[in-house]
């Protein structure tokens, strides 16, 4: 197993990806993935691989300009990290939104090879204003 693949090395490597993911900051959120990664999101019904996953971050970016995530569980062993997490983004009415999902993500050489999104945002919860 490559070292990058340990536990306690993906927890470290979520950390940041989590932060790119906040920060929007699409390229550093592709250098975390391997090539020809997939990313799909089963609630929604997307699925995206390779070149196409960066323009789709992109699309996701724009759609919902406010949108932060906050950890809620990790779980990490060699090779594979399950994340809970809470969404929060503003809808195109103005309203605050939150919904709960869980990620999961298989590595290889300590770079993420699928991330398949588990959501309720097709039911979001709206927050008081």
């Amino acid at each position: 197993m490559n070292p990058r693949d340990s536990a306690a090395e993906l927890e470290k490597t979520i950390e940041r990806y989590n932060d790119a993911w906040n920060a929007h900051d699409v390229e550093a959120i592709l250098g975390f993935h391997a090539p020809g990664m997939v990313f799909e999101n089963h609630t929604a019904g997307e699925r995206v691989e390779g070149d196409e996953v960066g323009p789709h971050l992109a699309r996701i970016f724009d759609h919902w300009p406010d949108l932060r995530f906050r950890g809620r569980r990790l779980y990490a062993r060699d090779g594979l990290v399950v994340s809970e997490w809470t969404a929060s983004a503003t809808d195109d009415e103005g309203r605050k939104l939150e919904w709960d999902g869980v990620d999961v993500f298989p590595f290889e050489n300590g770079l993420i090879l699928r991330k398949d999104v588990y959501s309720s945002s097709h039911r979001p919860r709206m927050l008081e204003s």
